[in-house]
């Protein structure tokens, strides 16, 4: 019996008729439609977008140069140079993200002791000349600086999954 209720599916295209059935459904549905630059849709604290890097409130910068983020990195998108300081503290000299290899998985933010690096909600953005891909230590620095009260209340936010 299930081989003639096999052919004369087949046959009738049963499938298609499944699939016009649920075209037709949604058809004259109400349409849900964003006018993207005038209206934005929402977005969750744990959206990752462009990188920025930290600051303590004294205004030090975060990173130590454990180049956790730089092994973990699977596109092999992040460069860090580093030396001692006369303190004996390890500070970086270079931090390099190249933003056409970065893959934005996020590990570098979740491998970082200190909460370094991070991804800001920041998605509208653009290169026009070649090289402009490769983000350096004092353009992270700015991002994470102009956009550090948001950060901070989106850890704050994230705090209770970690």
């Amino acid at each position: 019996m299930t081989a003639v209720r096999d052919f004369f599916r087949t046959f009738l295209l049963w499938e298609l008729l499944l699939g016009l059935k649920l075209t037709g459904r949604n058809l004259f549905a109400r349409k849900v439609t964003i006018q993207y630059p005038d209206e934005r849709a929402p977005q969750s604290p744990r959206f990752r977008g462009l990188h920025a890097l930290r600051r303590y409130p004294n205004g030090e910068e975060r990173c130590i140069a454990c180049k956790l983020c730089e092994a973990v990195c699977p596109a092999l998108a992040i460069t860090i140079d580093s030396e001692q300081r006369e303190d004996g503290t390890r500070r970086t000299t270079r931090y390099d993200i190249d933003l056409f290899k970065c893959i934005y998985c996020g590990f570098c933010e979740e491998s970082c002791p200190v909460d370094s690096i991070v991804e800001t909600r920041i998605f509208e953005y653009h290169m026009e000349e070649r090289g402009e891909n490769i983000i350096t230590k004092d353009q992270l620095l700015a991002i994470g600086d102009k956009y550090e009260e948001q950060l901070a209340r989106d850890r704050a936010m994230d705090a209770p999954f970690r």
